[in-house]
């Protein structure tokens, strides 16, 4: 499908141009090729929580940290499918929040994206703390807050510029990690079929270890359901990182495509990369070894094969694994919140796009990632761990705005333009209705686990706080809007239609400047569909 046949992502005005009294916004540029697309989809599915997190999640589930992944999995699958439904058919650089204020309102757009961006802006500075502690590991005697300032600075400064040096980054940091999870698979086959043996010193100091902890028997559940429940909860949250996709394809020269592409296959990228991983992981050595937990069970893994230098290979993988974290979240965080401003849910300014990027945006962003950073010096044990509480379920919260957009969406979408449902969720409604009770099981879960209890209450809150304020703006902007229809002339406009009439507006005021600028004639100004800075270049 061409560029010009796929629905327009809606954010406003170009260049920086106010678009309207509504949105004073620019409009985001297409300068992400699908080859950029189809890694930042697969490079998505591949984080430090895999690399390192998933070794909590065995030392506690044991071998059923397989079924685990593969319950998170499924669940995730079908929630980028309903997400792959709405943004095949409606792509916009806000994603879920636009079709979560077209589905309930904007109260829902407002909650769903401010959470989404405060989760996404702290993430960026735990990332870069994890990375700073590799270097520190590497250089003895650094800070490590100033390792954090310069992966901000050059990550701010790639997401400052084109939208395709944010490609190119992720394009080569994806084909890494790729490539070292698909040896790492390769290895692990290899060892399991007898033609890699593990090593015998390596192997003695694993049995010594498992003996002080009880061996490493107890079958597939060692540590029954509970075991089971903490597995599916730390390999829930290993999944984040998906949504990116959506957002970067409003961005893409061909957005339906990339979203379709990516979205159909979700299905193997899963399988392969997590349920396949914790296979061979759980196959190969002892899931009772401390090493698992403390060294991350890729190093453990290949360090009881008594591969060299297992464990500086997998640093260099999991550095690049949080600096690509890094970089797509400051990149998710800016195009979020440029989107709520263009629907008149934020700070103008924020809105303000330079070349077809969101700078300022970009800048908040970074400010608000580093000053998380600082907080976890200035105050580890009190308000950086209330952030850490803060963020532990906004992933589920999104997913379940997600779910229940879906399904408010799809009828509405059959009846009006059914020739959008490029992609369509499975089996709809019953897989949806499905999805949206296994989340309430994940907070039910949550709950009981004393673990995440906490976090569970803090997002509650955080949320709740935000439905509020989303409420209170809807009520105003409803106001305003009646009052508007009450004058002589006025045409009601709904809100939810915020960024399409910013960007038709842009597209308005560009055609008349470039009329002016050439000296066209009126048929051919109205034909034009270049953009005004293709004709200044």
């Amino acid at each position: 499908m061409s560029r010009s046949t796929t629905p327009a992502p809606s954010d406003g005005g170009k260049d920086g141009t106010p678009a309207s009294s509504a949105a004073a916004v620019g409009s985001l540029s297409h300068g992400l090729k699908q080859r950029h697309l189809s890694m930042i989809a697969l490079g998505g599915v591949i984080g430090a929580g895999l690399f390192v997190g998933s070794g909590q999640g065995i030392a506690k589930a044991g071998p059923s940290i397989v079924l685990a992944y593969a319950l998170s999995g499924a669940l995730v699958m079908l929630v980028m499918r309903m997400l792959g439904e709405m943004s095949a058919a409606n792509p916009a650089s806000g994603s879920f929040s636009v079709h979560a204020e077209r589905a309930f309102g904007p109260w829902a757009g407002f909650t769903s994206g401010w959470a989404f961006w405060f989760l996404l802006c702290v993430a960026v500075g735990l990332e870069g703390l994890g990375a700073a502690g590799i270097m520190v590991g590497w250089f003895p005697g650094t800070p490590a807050w100033a390792w954090v300032a310069l992966f901000m600075l050059v990550f701010c400064g790639t997401n400052l510029a084109a939208v395709k040096n944010f490609g190119e980054f992720e394009f080569w940091f994806a084909a890494l990690k790729i490539g070292a999870i698909v040896l790492f698979l390769g290895i692990g086959v290899l060892a399991i079929v007898g033609v890699i043996p593990a090593d015998e010193a390596a192997k003695a100091a694993s049995e010594a270890a498992t003996s002080k902890v009880g061996g490493g028997g107890g079958g597939f559940f060692p540590n029954g359901v509970d075991g089971l429940i903490f597995g599916l909860l730390a390999s829930l949250f290993a999944y984040g990182g998906l949504e990116t996709v959506t957002i970067a394809a409003a961005e893409s020269e061909h957005p339906v495509q990339g979203v379709a592409k990516a979205v159909r296959t979700a299905m193997w990228r899963i399988a392969i990369f997590y349920i396949g991983s914790m296979a061979v992981i759980v196959a190969i050595m002892p899931w009772n070894d401390p090493a698992v937990a403390e060294k991350g069970p890729y190093v453990a893994t290949l360090d009881y094969l008594g591969i060299p230098a297992a464990g500086q290979i997998m640093n260099v993988v999991v550095l690049v694994a949080l600096l690509s974290a890094m970089n797509a979240n400051i990149y998710g965080a800016s195009r979020m919140a440029c989107s709520l401003v263009a629907r008149r849910m934020g700070p103008q300014i924020m809105g303000r796009t330079f070349g077809g990027v969101p700078r300022l945006a970009v800048l908040a962003s970074c400010v608000l990632g580093f000053g998380c950073v600082m907080l976890s010096f200035w105050s580890p044990d009190k308000a950086f761990i209330w952030l850490l509480n803060t963020i532990g379920a906004i992933i589920l919260v999104v997913w379940f705005f997600i779910g229940a957009s879906q399904l408010a969406l799809r009828g509405r979408t059959e009846r009006e333009t059914p020739e959008k449902l490029v992609v369509k969720m499975w089996l709809f409604p019953g897989l949806t209705i499905a999805a949206l009770v296994g989340m309430v099981v994940v907070f039910i879960l949550m709950a009981m686990e004393a673990e995440t209890r906490e976090q569970l209450y803090y997002t509650g809150g955080l949320t709740v706080l935000l439905a509020i304020v989303g409420y209170v703006l809807q009520k105003k902007r409803g106001d305003e809007t009646a009052a508007e229809a009450a004058l002589p002339g006025a045409t009601p406009a709904e809100p939810a239609a915020a960024e399409e009439k910013a960007e038709a507006k842009g597209k308005t005021e560009e055609k008349a400047k470039a009329a002016s600028g050439d000296k066209a004639d009126d048929k051919a100004a109205g034909d034009d569909k270049k953009p005004v800075t293709a004709k200044k270049a």
